[in-house]
């Protein structure tokens, strides 16, 4: 989809020169020949996802799509919501992910961490029994609220195990590990905490020019100060989706467009609230009938 995206517009093929400079290597090459074993470790993977997020978004803007009210994104989203809200350059944000997926990887050793997720419990239940199967030598906890029934947990690799054991028998449709080694936002990433909170002093960040919806507390900022604090939080604190949207809603957002690859956001919104209008863009012929609903 998109190297259909790239021959209709030529924004695409800029913003992957853009944090191709910004990172040393061609990334567009990367994401279109692979090698896929590259392609997927997460240093590569970060900057790639949010490349090609900036990217639909400017399709978005030559379309004539309408300017959103509030961004917001799921943990490295957000980086892609802080380029859109004049947060972050493209070529800084490139970078700093870049350092955030390294930093994350290398936080905990290979093996010794681990993410599942929990089907069918309530969040409450979830919280319960992490905590319960915390010790000083294990922890284990709710990384990601996505949506009602639908939890991330992460921490040491055999309290998630066990865990997720309990939460079956505690009635749980499903629980699934998940195909990572790092246990993303637990407490166990605050040395990757660290290392970005010396990366964004590299950085020049904005005040947000549209209001962004921070993982951490679900709360509209515009701040440079409060959105830097809060993404050194974000590192090793939970993602608070499902709060996220009902945020948005609150402020009485009714129509959502997703821009990035694959429609993730979308099922997950629409588990929060049916009746939320939401497009996907990672399509060009949908991304255009959208730009132009949306701009009436």
């Amino acid at each position: 989809m998109l190297s259909q995206a790239a021959q209709r517009y030529e924004v695409v093929g800029d913003a992957f020169t853009e944090a191709s400079d910004a990172l040393g290597y061609d990334l567009w090459a990367l994401v279109s020949q692979g090698p896929e074993e590259r392609l997927t470790l997460t240093e590569f993977t970060q900057p790639a996802i949010l490349t090609a997020s900036v990217a639909l978004h400017r399709c978005w803007e030559q379309e004539g799509g309408a300017s959103p009210e509030f961004v917001a994104g799921h943990s490295l989203g957000e980086y892609s919501a802080l380029v859109v809200a004049g947060v972050l350059s493209l070529k800084d944000a490139a970078r700093l992910v870049q350092i955030r997926g390294r930093a994350m990887q290398s936080a905990v050793p290979a093996g010794e961490g681990a993410m599942a997720a929990v089907l069918g419990l309530s969040d409450a239940i979830i919280d319960e029994i992490c905590v319960t199967h915390c010790d000083d030598n294990a922890y284990v906890g709710a990384v990601n609220y996505n949506s009602p029934g639908q939890v991330v947990i992460a921490g040491h690799a055999k309290a998630v195990e066990a865990a997720g054991a309990f939460m079956k028998e505690a009635g749980a449709k499903r629980v699934l590990p998940l195909p990572v080694s790092a246990p993303f936002h637990t407490p166990l990433m605050q040395p990757a905490a660290a290392v970005m909170a010396e990366a964004f002093q590299t950085v020049e960040i904005g005040d947000a020019t549209i209001p962004v919806i921070s993982n951490v507390d679900a709360q509209p900022h515009r701040k440079a100060m409060e959105i830097r604090r809060l993404l050194v939080r974000q590192v090793s604190e939970p993602v608070m989706w499902t709060q996220c949207v009902i945020t948005l809603l609150e402020a009485g957002c009714t129509r959502f467009a997703e821009c990035g690859p694959g429609k993730v956001l979308t099922g997950l919104i629409k588990r929060i609230d049916r009746s939320i209008e939401c497009a996907t863009l990672g399509d060009p012929e949908a991304l255009k009938v959208a730009a132009t609903e949306s701009a009436r």
